[in-house]
């Protein structure tokens, strides 16, 4: 009997073991997932349909989030162009990897995560925009535009060798994206980053969009005509007012010779060099039929602008910026249903993740403003969505707070890679699949560009689920504090309000907190003040 319940129990060991082994090696031999990262350059939440706002239609992009997840609160680190990449590729904080404005270099010498994923048996590819200086390292092939590159006609240097492209960016770089794919013939997996200059600014829509988009109009936002009252300094004098920042000839397609016509001299040099970057790379086919779409718009303001009140030029270029800035998107938004096509005929869709997000938010008129910076909610949030058929379920929603912080720790998790422990974000891949995950309760924010263009102040900050505190510093010490929940668009600062006494001291707390965990101090803001006044001076 004894010997018989011996056997038992070594025969059940050994089923065990058995299982445990076989488990072990389908987890090591299975097919590490594919990787498409999407990044499109100030694509706000508020212009993809998905989340609601009624702007503009984004049925491809809003596949991805019927077929996979959409994230309601993620968050950029610093929002401006440049750091936000920096930020995505290593998985660090500005002041850690060293790119905390768009003037600093950029050291591709660094850890970041397509490195790790080429290391480890990736194949990688980057096409489009990047926005960092030099030669793009940890990439197997790249193609990307030099700068900010060109809407019409772009350069591109391919594997560093510049080679100009007849036709229209966002097309050219969803076609080099799509040939790259259709070569990747082995068994490797593969990650590229399919990067869209659109919808950057001078929102130079393709012609085939621009007929479209031109005929429409769009609802205003409801702080359009924000006096800044209860806010500091920085939100009063910042220089991104649709009405007095916004230039009518690069922002509004307003020529140069129409406005002399007019007798509207006022920056006429900056205006005549900002749209002959744009519009003068055309070739005669292309301008032919751009002018047959701007030449009327030229011609209805030309007779309509003397009759014009400042509340309507505003309400008007309002208008132009929505036509352009949302034409742009529609291209976008045709590529990314190109390649979840090419996923599905080719049989990919299963085992590759698709992410569409873009480097920061962007303002659409919310409190009178265009561009990003600020750590207000409309550029410090951005848009992200996640497909990954495999294991993401169709119309899941993720309500925690998440950075880009984090993209470089997820998708080395997906690809059975390990992190390093220098980065400093957290895989959000539990956090999708709802699994029980203690997650963080409050984001750190940085911004350092000033003084520059827009004149956004330095400030750094904590946001909560809740509550919001910022400090904003250089030329001035203020404070300021927001209840989102009562108060989502932040128009009443509360700072110093002795109703939130205890709530202030609070937010104190977590952002001393926050500092120290991440790594943050005011020498950091100093040393990189000093580094960014120099270079500037140069």
């Amino acid at each position: 009997m004894k010997m018989t319940f011996k056997i038992i129990i070594g025969y059940s060991i050994w089923i065990l073991f058995t299982l445990t082994v076989n488990a072990q090696e389908v987890d090591k031999n299975e097919k590490r997932p594919n990787i498409i990262f999407i990044l499109s350059d100030d694509h706000a939440y508020q212009a993809i349909s998905a989340y609601g706002h009624g702007l503009n239609e984004t049925p491809n992009i809003d596949r991805i989030a019927k077929q996979g997840a959409i994230f309601n609160k993620a968050f950029v680190t610093n929002s401006i162009c440049a750091p936000s990449r920096a930020v995505i590729l290593t998985g660090k904080h500005s002041f850690l990897n060293g790119k905390v404005d768009n003037v600093q270099p950029f050291d591709w010498e660094q850890s970041s995560f397509p490195k790790l994923l080429q290391s480890n048996g990736y194949k990688t590819a980057l096409i489009g925009k990047i926005h960092l200086n030099g030669l793009p390292l940890g990439f197997d092939y790249s193609a990307v535009l030099p700068g900010q590159g060109a809407y019409y006609n772009p350069d591109f240097l391919i594997n560093g060798k510049k080679e100009r492209i007849t036709g229209y960016v966002t097309d050219i770089t969803t076609d080099l994206t799509l040939e790259w794919l259709k070569d990747q013939k082995d068994d490797k997996p593969f990650c590229v980053f399919y990067n869209q200059k659109a919808p950057h600014r001078r929102w130079l829509p393709a012609i085939r969009d621009a007929e479209k988009y031109t005929q429409m109009n769009f609802k205003q936002p409801e702080t359009l005509f924000d006096d800044y009252k209860n806010r500091g300094a920085s939100a009063k004098t910042a220089e991104m007012d649709i009405l007095g920042h916004m230039n009518l000839t690069g922002d509004n397609k307003i020529y140069p010779s129409t406005l002399d016509e007019m007798g509207l001299a006022e920056n006429m040099d900056y205006n005549s060099r900002a749209f002959d970057l744009s519009v003068g790379r055309m070739n005669k086919e292309q301008r032919a039929a751009w002018d047959a779409i701007y030449g009327p718009i030229n011609e209805q303001f030309k007779s309509a602008y003397k009759e014009m009140s400042d509340k309507e030029l505003k309400i008007w270029k309002y208008q132009r910026y929505m036509q352009d800035y949302l034409g742009t998107i529609e291209s976008v938004d045709d590529g990314v249903g190109k390649v979840l096509d090419f996923l599905e005929e080719s049989g990919l869709a299963e085992n590759t993740i698709v992410i569409y997000t873009a480097d920061q938010g962007f303002y659409l008129g919310e409190h009178g403003w265009f561009d990003k910076r600020f750590m207000y909610e409309e550029s410090l949030r951005t848009p992200l969505l996640i497909r990954y058929p495999k294991e993401i379920k169709p119309g899941t929603e993720v309500n925690e707070l998440v950075q880009n912080l984090d993209f470089a720790p997820t998708l080395l998790e997906y690809a059975g890679v390990t992190i390093p422990s220098e980065m400093q974000g957290a895989s959000f891949r539990k956090l999708v699949n709802k699994e029980n995950l203690e997650w963080r309760d409050a984001i750190y924010y940085t911004y350092y560009e000033y003084p520059s263009v827009h004149m956004v102040k330095r400030h750094y900050g904590v946001r909560t689920v809740r509550y919001k505190l910022m400090h904003f510093y250089y030329d001035v010490d203020e404070w300021e504090m927001y209840d989102l929940e009562k108060d989502p668009q932040e128009m009443n600062n509360i700072y110093g309000n002795p109703e939130y006494v205890g709530i202030q001291d609070m937010m104190h707390g977590r952002l001393t907190e926050m500092r120290k965990k991440y790594g943050d101090s005011d020498e950091n803001d100093q040393r990189f003040l000093k580094e960014y006044l120099e270079a500037v001076r140069k």
